[in-house]
């Protein structure tokens, strides 16, 4: 297996993935039929005071979004969608549905493919689509079982589409840079080493530890993942940092994951269960709790 740094495997492969673009790709990914991503998820009435700037042109960020296999739901596992509700898939993953595919590296053009701050804010993006998604104990978003199927159960209360912290931060850095991390939390919190996008080879993580609360927000930057301890000590939880491209109107910095309840915004009103961006504050437990961070896209 060999080993690569992220921004060489992006230079060599975006040259070869840019020839199947062209200058002719779908201008946007919000012309979907029935059989496409379902978005936006329903958020039951919350309106959170927090929002994603971005610096590139949103269009941009989700362009290969707009060719498959990204361009449809069916399209999120290697089983095929006629199997999602099987007894073979009920018998080989249980409750938590069928395992993600692994994509490939996004269709896009070379300069972009280098350059860390698309990559950045390419995971936000995808990451914002998914705000109001339930959290379930899923391993792809879209997987939607009946109500009769196994069910682990969740602060949610009911089985639904939806997934869990782990496997949310697994896909975006899946399914928006092909590259496919382990979706175990305690797994992902301890490698070392990444699968380089498209599973050729591997890429070195930065990993940074804790700190006091002003050192450690200056450390962080957009697309880290923070891992945050239980009250055992154990790690059972990640978020992903949204940075310098978050607003908040008290200037708190916000992550994005999925999780249950017990978090309140910036106007004390709670924030839903599931998909949503959240704020990192001093006192909070993601603060409070943390055990480290992953760096995988290089500054």
């Amino acid at each position: 297996m060999k080993n690569y740094t992220l921004s060489a495997v992006l230079w060599v492969l975006a040259p070869v993935l840019a020839i199947g673009c062209g200058a002719t790709l779908t201008p946007s990914v919000r012309a979907q039929d029935q059989n496409q991503r379902q978005a936006p998820y329903s958020t039951d009435g919350y309106v959170s005071p927090y929002r994603i700037k971005y610096t590139i042109p949103l269009e941009k960020l989700l362009e290969p979004d707009s060719v498959p296999p990204r361009n449809s739901r069916h399209e999120e596992s290697q089983t095929p969608h006629r199997l999602w509700y099987s007894p073979e898939v009920r018998k080989r993953f249980g409750s938590w549905g069928p395992e993600a595919r692994r994509f490939s590296p996004p269709d896009i053009e070379a300069a972009l493919a280098s350059d860390p701050a698309w990559m950045r804010q390419r995971l936000l993006a995808v990451g914002e689509r998914y705000i109001g998604l339930p959290y379930q104990h899923h391993h792809i978003p879209d997987w939607d079982p009946p109500a009769n199927w196994p069910w682990k159960e969740v602060a949610y209360g009911r089985q639904s589409r939806g997934i869990d912290c782990s496997d949310f931060t697994s896909w975006l850095y899946n399914y928006g840079l092909g590259i496919k991390l382990t979706t175990d939390v305690h797994k992902q919190a301890q490698v070392k080493r990444a699968p380089a996008p498209g599973g050729n080879g591997t890429i070195p993580l930065q990993t940074i530890r804790g700190d006091d609360y002003p050192t450690l927000i200056k450390k962080l930057t957009s697309g880290d993942l923070l891992y945050i301890r239980n009250k055992k000590g154990e790690v059972n939880h990640v978020i992903m940092w949204v940075g310098q491209y978050g607003f908040s109107p008290d200037g708190t910095p916000l992550v994005l994951d999925s999780t249950g309840s017990g978090h309140k915004d910036s106007n004390g009103i709670d924030i839903p269960v599931g998909v949503h961006l959240r704020p990192f504050t001093p006192d909070s437990w993601y603060y409070k709790s943390f055990s480290h961070a992953h760096r995988i896209i290089p500054l």
